[in-house]
């Protein structure tokens, strides 16, 4: 076949997960061929793939697939979520003409999809070998719209503020999402190889079993993954029976290979290399000062750092008081529990929050047998009230036709007394906190509170997630693998109706330290102790990745295991082209 290789890699705009994996994959490709081209096709803003575009990686903004609404960072709007998937589906056709086109302009030889499934179709038609890389696809997602799990917004008293009034959850009746998510499905279809990644739930267009709907993975009243699904996560890819090939359209050869799963290592950015990284002393104070923070504050054994990361946040001083809080926040929602082998189960779900424990395997290799402690029920002590400060959440809205996600501002006003109990655990700690455009309303509120600081923009996550002791944000692929691969502690808040989440807590109850903090106790400004529970669970191992990160022991673990998946997929794809080249002529089909 013809050298060097094209690819086309389709990048869902969804969340910037997909793009941060996406980015570390290309970056993978091109490192092991610098001659080879690849063009990513996305949505998501070009920044985000900058760590691969500097090494000659292509950026092509396209509207390629729908988006799963949500009005803060944690909750689903599912009637306009299936509004958005019915309006996409609606100009699918004209969007697949378009990129059979461009594909057959730029001469590609492959496209992989992260996790579009117009990037499968438009392979398909085009006659082209098509990857899927991901750890779920967005017909399970769509299908879950139906689960009878229903996520609560019970009503605020009179002395707590809601900082989401969002519509009563309702799920959509299969009937009605059956032949919106079977579009999806198809385009999965279309792939011929699933390279799997860790975090992973069923991929029903690949494996035959579980099938969609997805509701049914779950026990419905608990939200939680049956067992016999966590028993089907756990297998080797090997066995699991698959679909066959959905055959090229129009005149284009047989496929000459049958459909197969490859497990995938973790697929994350690493932090910035150099002389001196984030790990060693002057690396970390050089960055910690570009983000505003004082010298004194930057020796990690007398001062802690919380990363605060949900996309958009504004602190401001509120305009009235709402005087002492009772101490007791109710949860909006009811808390999932990651369902494992009995074994790993944990206990009974509580009203404050769960923990997950790091196990010692992680889940590509985890076997039924693995043992974690059996962890138990933090329930904190709150202080009442808080002082002069405005905790706030992201909001999502879209841009362009698309309906990609970005976010913006929505503030919610707190009388807040003794913050620095309710928020961060002591003196020693402090916040820095992502993606605040502004922190007040007023010249005089511009100023942060005490010892919170902002991250730049375009802050780079690694390294920032690197540099914490904890990390607060919302539950998905790019944070948690970035907390895995930098060893920080996670208090994340769930999104129940996002199926992802199952495999994401699986991963994390292997290999990091995660605590599920629910969205009343954040709203509130509850954090503190659970801050504090999360940096006692994982500061062993943090300090043990810092000093390995100052020697630079193992600092090149990510890359090799990267570099490997790149020649994997590389030599499947000559292989593939090697044997259309070698079809007999009888083997074409006609139109």
């Amino acid at each position: 076949m013809k050298e060097p290789l094209v690819f086309a890699y389709y990048c869902s705009g969804h969340g910037y997960g997909h793009a941060t994996r996406v980015s570390a994959f290309a970056r993978h490709l091109i490192n092991l061929d610098s001659r080879m081209t690849i063009h990513i096709v996305s949505s998501a803003p070009k920044h985000v793939f900058n760590d691969s575009i500097s090494l000659g990686v292509l950026y092509r903004f396209a509207e390629i697939d729908p988006v799963i609404v949500q009005p803060v960072a944690y909750r689903v709007d599912r009637r306009r979520s299936v509004e958005a998937l019915r309006s996409f589906l609606a100009r699918k056709d004209s969007l697949l003409e378009q990129e059979k086109q461009w594909l057959f302009n730029i001469q590609a030889d492959c496209v992989l999809s992260d996790a579009a499934f117009l990037g499968c179709l438009a392979a398909n038609v085009t006659g082209l070998p098509s990857i899927l890389v991901s750890n779920f696809t967005f017909d399970s997602v769509y299908s879950f719209l139906s689960t009878k799990f229903v996520d609560q917004n019970d009503a605020p008293s009179e002395d707590e503020l809601s900082i989401d009034d969002h519509t009563p959850d309702y799920p959509i009746s299969d009937e009605e999402l059956k032949p919106l998510v079977q579009q999806i499905y198809y385009g999965y279809r279309c792939a011929d190889l699933l390279v799997r990644l860790p975090g992973c739930i069923p991929i029903p267009s690949f494996s035959t079993s579980p099938s969609l709907p997805a509701p049914p993975w779950t026990d419905q009243g608990s939200n939680t993954l049956l067992d016999e699904i966590v028993a089907h996560l756990v297998q080797k890819p090997s066995i699991h029976l698959l679909h066959s090939s959905i055959p090229f359209a129009n005149s284009h050869p047989k496929k000459p290979f049958a459909r197969s799963i490859i497990r995938a290592p973790l697929l994350v950015r690493g932090i910035t290399k150099g002389l001196e990284t984030v790990y060693s002393p002057i690396g970390r104070s050089r960055f910690l000062s570009s983000l505003g923070v004082p010298e004194h504050l930057h020796n990690p054994d007398e001062t802690k750092i919380l990363i605060v990361s949900f996309g958009g946040q504004v602190f401001r001083k509120p305009t009235s008081s709402r005087g002492s809080s009772s101490g007791h926040s109710s949860p909006r929602c009811k808390t999932p529990q990651i369902d494992l082998p009995a074994e790993l189960r944990q206990i009974p779900d509580s009203p404050r929050m769960s923990k997950i424990l790091p196990c010692n395997d992680a889940l590509g290799k985890m076997d039924m047998s693995c043992h974690c402690h059996n962890p138990h029920v933090i329930k904190p002590e709150l202080s009442s009230t808080f002082d002069n400060l405005s905790a706030m959440l992201t909001k999502t809205e879209f841009w362009g036709k698309n309906n990609v996600t970005c976010s913006h501002l929505d503030t919610l006003d707190h009388a807040v007394d003794d913050f620095d109990t309710r928020l961060l655990p002591d003196s020693s700690w402090i916040a820095i906190v992502c993606g605040v455009s502004k922190w007040g309303q007023s010249e005089a509120d511009e100023k942060p509170p005490d010892r919170f600081f902002v991250a730049p923009k375009y802050v780079y996550m690694p390294d920032l997630t690197a540099v914490a002791d904890v990390l607060l944000g919302k539950l998905g692929y790019g944070t948690v693998s970035e907390c895995v691969d930098s060893c920080t502690p996670f208090v994340y808040v769930a999104r129940p109706l996002f199926v992802e989440e199952h495999g994401l807590k699986l991963l994390l109850a292997r290999e990091g330290v995660g605590i599920e903090l629910p969205r009343a106790a954040y709203e509130a400004g509850d954090w503190a102790s659970v801050v504090e529970e999360a940096w006692s669970l994982g500061r062993d191992a943090k300090a043990e990745m810092r000093m390995k990160g100052r020697l630079g022991v193992d600092m090149n673990k990510r890359d090799e295991e990267g570099t490997l998946l790149a020649g994997q997929v590389t030599d499947w794809v000559r292989a593939w082209h090697d044997s259309i080249a070698h079809t007999p002529d009888d083997d074409v089909r006609d139109c």
